[in-house]
């Protein structure tokens, strides 16, 4: 039993050194290779390295108190529409909810609102988009004089257990706008504001920061393309995946998007990670998408692949529907959905940790 001298005398591999603290295999092998108190092996077997309990359990408690919980902040961004952007962040929100006990917060910054309407429905959108609580009126804020009061309630803008999965209780929403598309284009040539002497890639990280780190995961949903609204994204962001259709028109962009993340990242003096591709909508049978794959997989200079690709779907496409579901499994559908999805999640996890 856990806390007896037989458990304290106990050898333990890596799988059950991982099982311990909560994390993937890859975090605890990262944590050998860059932490110089993580414990020496007892003995290493043909299996892997063994050790010992008790030093384990002394390293995760110690580990623990000098760690203060952060939140990870991953943006999702593709240049191309229509490639499974908004369920890939919208599974991940869910998933991480439901199967992984994760506080999250999701951040809707693209004007098109389809990851909002998917969490709260259109109707709830709408009555919160004629009041003005939504992100919308955060970057307008930013373009009144300074005679004129500030509009931004980010307590009423703040939607709190959304989805409309019942198992799914975690999960907090700051929703989107159309008015975002007018918006981003009047800060890109500002010549005056309250704001006029801030940097205009920072209204983001000054209005949720007293929040931010009530959450395991946030969630950054970015437009696609690289204007202020993702750049305020980005700047509150330790890192980013790109979910795709492993196509030559969707798979366009990525060195592209790097290219600018890591030049925005290098003037702010910060790293932003990539963390991967997600392949989405993928088709077994398509030679396309098995030779798209295997070119991302083998250039050095992209983001790593996701090892688990989303499948295209019925079931998948219409959990983009506001509808009640019990489960994620009826939402995200039996035959492979959901498995896939859970896989993923899990992975999308261990690489975010591995980078953190």
């Amino acid at each position: 039993m856990e806390g007896t001298p037989e458990a304290e005398d106990q050898l333990v591999g890596l799988f059950e050194v991982a099982e311990m603290a909560g994390v993937g295999r890859t975090v605890v092998a990262n944590w050998r290779a860059r932490d110089k108190h993580f414990p020496a092996p007892v003995a290493d077997l043909r299996s892997g390295p063994v050790f010992r309990a008790s030093q384990i359990q002394s390293y995760l408690k110690r580990r623990k108190k000098h760690m203060a919980p952060k939140a990870h902040v991953i943006s999702t961004i593709n240049l191309k529409g229509g490639v499974g952007k908004t369920t890939t962040t919208a599974g991940l929100a869910e998933f991480l909810s439901a199967e992984f006990r994760k506080r999250v917060l999701v951040v809707d910054l693209d004007p098109q609102t389809n990851l909002t309407t998917v969490l709260i429905g259109e109707q709830k959108w709408e009555k919160l988009n004629d009041a003005g609580y939504t992100l919308a009126t955060l970057f307008k804020d930013a373009l009144r004089p300074e005679d004129e009061p500030l509009e931004f309630d980010l307590e009423k803008t703040l939607q709190r257990n959304v989805s409309s999965v019942d198992a799914v209780t975690k999960v907090d929403l700051l929703p989107s706008s159309l008015d975002l598309i007018d918006v981003q284009d009047r800060l890109a040539s500002m010549p005056r504001g309250r704001f006029h002497a801030n940097n205009p890639t920072d209204l983001l990280r000054k209005a949720i920061r007293k929040i931010i780190d009530d959450y395991d995961y946030v969630l950054v949903d970015c437009p696609p393309n690289l204007g202020i609204v993702t750049l305020n994204g980005l700047r509150i962001s330790e890192g980013y995946i790109i979910p795709t259709i492993p196509d030559v028109l969707s798979t366009y962009g990525i060195p592209q998007i790097q290219r600018r993340v890591r030049a925005f990242a290098d003037d702010l003096g910060e790293t932003i990670n990539e963390i991967g591709i997600v392949i989405t909508k993928y088709k077994a049978n398509s030679t396309v998408h098995w030779n798209t794959v295997r070119r991302l997989q083998d250039d050095e200079k992209l983001p790593v692949v996701l090892p688990t690709f989303i499948p295209e779907k019925n079931d998948i496409a219409g959990s983009a529907e506001f509808v009640g579901r019990g489960t994620l499994r009826q939402k995200y559908g039996y035959q492979g959905g959901f498995d896939a999805f859970r896989a993923m999640t899990q992975e999308f996890i261990e690489l975010v940790e591995e980078n953190a």
